[in-house]
């Protein structure tokens, strides 16, 4: 495993995201990626309410290793960043620490497709309600911006 991926400071030329505050060593992983990533809270929920705009709910966990493959083809990637943060809020969870987050989702991404694992990608309107997901997206990248501005 690459270590330096947990260690923010071989990234520090990128301004930080909004998970830099956050003590999850998951989400920390994040916290210098170019997509503008928000934990899952009151503040990046009222802001999709307010900006009428869909969420982008990824969740993963650290020793997750499709999580770390999505990471590097996808959310490092500045073009695939710039779609996202122009048409989502992207919220990031850790199923450690939010379980019930990952049952709830996991149960509507196994009812829309029939599979389930991680990392998963679910798509909700502002007030929460998924209407596109499914695990393991990285299926679709480099293809990740026409699916991100198709899906809504």
């Amino acid at each position: 495993m690459d270590t330096t991926r947990s260690d923010p400071s071989h990234r520090q030329d990128r301004p930080a995201n909004q998970l830099a505050g956050e003590t999850s060593p998951y989400l920390l992983q994040h916290a210098y990626n170019p997509v503008d990533w928000h934990p899952w809270g009151p503040g990046a929920i009222d802001r999709a309410r307010s900006e009428n705009k869909p969420i982008f709910l990824s969740i993963g966990y650290s020793a997750c290793h499709w999580c770390h493959v999505m990471e590097r083809e996808s959310f490092e990637n500045p073009a695939i960043a710039a779609v996202m943060n122009e048409h989502f809020i992207n919220i990031k969870v850790d199923r450690e620490e939010r379980p019930d987050l990952d049952q709830i989702y996991m149960n509507a991404v196994q009812a829309m497709t029939g599979q389930g694992g991680w990392p998963m990608s679910v798509f909700l309107t502002p007030s929460l309600e998924p209407f596109y997901g499914e695990p393991i997206f990285r299926h679709r990248i480099p293809g990740a911006c026409r699916v991100f501005l198709g899906c809504y």
